[in-house]
């Protein structure tokens, strides 16, 4: 029987899904993705869940698109339906209702690029490296583009996009595709630590939050504040809210708060 793409474990309110075929470095086909999202959909619809955690397994986070099937024209790679289910991919994690996490415990190629893009958080370990390697195999980094475009430095794309150079993990950083570095040993701990605060946000807080970084930026001015505006409102007049404040001025934990 075939391995699953994909595992995903829940454990005191942090989901972690694992990319879990170390044998091929995590690749990326139309039925791996597929298996990703499914996890995706299930922790956006259990309410145990907090925080999602997005890793791989073995010395590879990911090494971007199954190499093999493309080349033999296999409808489930990227010259069928491959790019297709990349992008439904991307979407899931972009639209997630709520906080990912990328923990990059490995090496990154192609692909494996656009899902470190895609999480609110990224916090790679120092001895991961970073290609974007579509460049040395003749096609380019097309679909993840959309996401990596946007936490990326211009300039630091250009470089990354077009020579295809393997760098390593604080180059990335200062690329603007990870948040943070840290020590192979510390990897745990960070995201540890990352899903702590954010388990202590109120879940429809964390959910608006993501939606003004989405939108915002792509409104003309009045119509920002005018948006912003609107949420605030609605927001300051919530129950989640009122629990928030009350225990602000009780000097307490509110109710929705999740100590990890």
């Amino acid at each position: 029987m075939t391995s699953p793409a994909a595992t995903c474990d829940v454990e005191a309110g942090v989901a972690t899904i694992t990319l879990s075929r170390p044998e091929s470095r995590n690749r990326l086909d139309a039925a791996g993705m597929a298996q990703v999202v499914e996890h995706l959909e299930s922790c956006a619809s259990d309410d145990a869940v907090r925080v999602v955690v997005l890793t791989g397994s073995g010395s590879t986070f990911c090494s971007g698109a199954d190499l093999a099937a493309a080349a033999s024209g296999d409808q489930g790679g990227f010259s069928g339906s491959g790019p297709m289910a990349m992008v439904d991919l991307l979407t899931a994690l972009l639209d997630h209702p709520k906080p990912t996490i990328a923990k990059v415990q490995g090496h990154v190629a192609g692909g494996g690029n656009g899902l470190v893009a895609a999480c609110d958080l990224a916090v790679a370990s120092a001895d991961a490296r970073f290609a974007f390697s579509e460049m040395r195999l003749g096609v380019a980094p097309a679909v993840i583009s959309v996401v990596c475009l946007q936490v990326m430095h211009r300039r630091d794309a250009q470089e990354l996009f077009l020579t295809g150079e393997r760098v390593d993990a604080d180059r990335v950083l200062r690329a603007g595709l990870v948040t943070s570095v840290v020590p192979a040993d510390a990897l745990d701990a960070a995201v540890a630590g990352y899903a702590a605060l954010l388990a202590e946000a109120g879940p429809e807080a964390l959910r608006q939050a993501k939606d003004l970084l989405t939108r915002i930026p792509t409104l003309p001015r009045d119509a920002a504040f005018a948006e912003a505006a609107r949420m605030s409102a609605a927001l300051f007049s919530s129950s989640e809210a009122r629990e928030g404040m009350t225990a602000f001025l009780e000097k307490r934990p509110p109710a929705w708060a999740r100590r990890l």
